[in-house]
């Protein structure tokens, strides 16, 4: 039988979780039996799992990373990312990297209780949080439980400096709590785009907003004093490695501060799922682009050295900077972005502290 794509998913297999001592094949085809006459089977139902973490802010040790703090409200992303880093993250709570990252997704619903608690911590110092570090904040199911939004809200609240990496048009929702950050300059909004091209994105990022969505959500923020950088993350020699100029330029026009970008690393079982992906997806460039991928690597799809991992080496990895240096000196030669605001929350913390004392005394 001929491969058939599952439709709205990028990994197209269930990878085995090297932390598990025992595991089990998947065999969709024993759903057939299941069936009456004329029903075809679901593969594609995503499950949200509640989690009650007891802490939500995490230090983030990577001296490459560019961030000291990150804040997931999901675990898990239904969006399918088929080249997302995160998915070996999944392995840590007992499911696979594979479909199970975007088919079972972690909730954690009390994570605006537990912020607050974080920012009442007397040894607790403004840094700057980012919203995303591992899986995105604003994935489709965000629009019903809202806990992303309620998270900004706090932000606001204690006038705490908070940065977000979203690949959805979703944030366009949260625009008023957005600007009231940006009045005080306590917002910074990183936009992912991988591709211009609508036919790739589909394939690659397949749950993800629109490309015209995420190019009006540029506009839109701009517009409104909200500062947007572009992640350009992952960059994929043979896929969207031509796309560098054209991406700086459209961004760039519509009001975006700055751009960066990763070249593509296939760390853990990344390299099974995105290898089975391309094969499927892409045959006719498929040895074509793992070879690249690898040429950026020392020769392997994978790579775990801290200041080298992100940008890659080799004469692709040199061609890409080159090109992304032309383009932030054509397109981003006035633009900047300055550092988030820090000085504002122990003066609101403490003023909100003697009001919440004060009601506590009428009792």
């Amino acid at each position: 039988m001929s491969f058939q794509p599952i439709k709205g998913r990028g990994a197209q297999h269930h990878t085995i979780n090297k932390f598990l001592e025992h595991h089990h094949e998947v065999c969709d085809d024993f759903l057939e039996f299941c069936l009456k006459e004329g029903e075809t089977a679901q593969k594609s139902k995503t499950t949200f799992i509640e989690t009650f973490p007891k802490t939500i802010v995490n230090k983030v040790n990577s001296p490459d990373i560019g961030m000291g703090y990150s804040l997931n409200p999901y675990q898990g992303c239904e969006h399918g990312c088929v080249y997302c880093y995160a998915r070996n993250s999944h392995e840590y709570w007992g499911y696979n990297s594979g479909l199970d990252f975007e088919q079972k997704v972690l909730v954690k619903r009390n994570a605006p209780e537990l912020l607050e608690a974080h920012f009442l911590k007397k040894s607790w110092q403004a840094e700057t949080i980012v919203l995303s570090g591992n899986t995105d904040c604003y994935q489709p199911v965000e629009k019903k439980l809202q806990i992303t939004k309620a998270l900004l809200e706090l932000f606001l609240k204690y006038k705490h400096p908070v940065a977000i990496i979203t690949k959805n048009g979703l944030i366009k929702r949260d625009l008023e709590t957005l600007k009231a950050l940006a009045q005080d300059n306590l917002i910074h909004v990183s936009l992912s785009i991988t591709t211009l091209n609508e036919n790739i994105r589909r394939v690659l990022e397949p749950r993800t907003s629109t490309i015209a969505q995420r190019l009006k959500t540029i506009e839109l923020l701009s517009e409104n004093g909200i500062p947007v950088n572009i992640m350009m993350a992952p960059i994929i020699p043979a896929i969207n490695s031509h796309e560098i100029l054209p991406m700086a330029e459209q961004v760039s026009k519509r009001g975006a501060s700055s751009m960066a970008y990763t070249i593509v690393r296939l760390n853990g079982s990344i390299g099974e799922v995105f290898t089975k992906w391309i094969k499927s997806a892409l045959p006719d460039r498929a040895d074509k682009v793992l070879h690249q991928i690898a040429s950026c690597h020392g020769g392997n799809l994978n790579d775990s050295k801290y200041g080298r991992r992100m940008k890659g080496d080799g004469n692709i990895a040199i061609q890409i900077q080159q090109q992304f240096s032309i383009a932030k000196r054509k397109y981003f030669k006035d633009k900047e972005r300055k550092p988030l605001n820090k000085s504002l929350f122990e003066t609101e913390r403490a003023k909100l502290a003697h009001s919440k004392n004060g009601q506590l005394r009428l009792f």
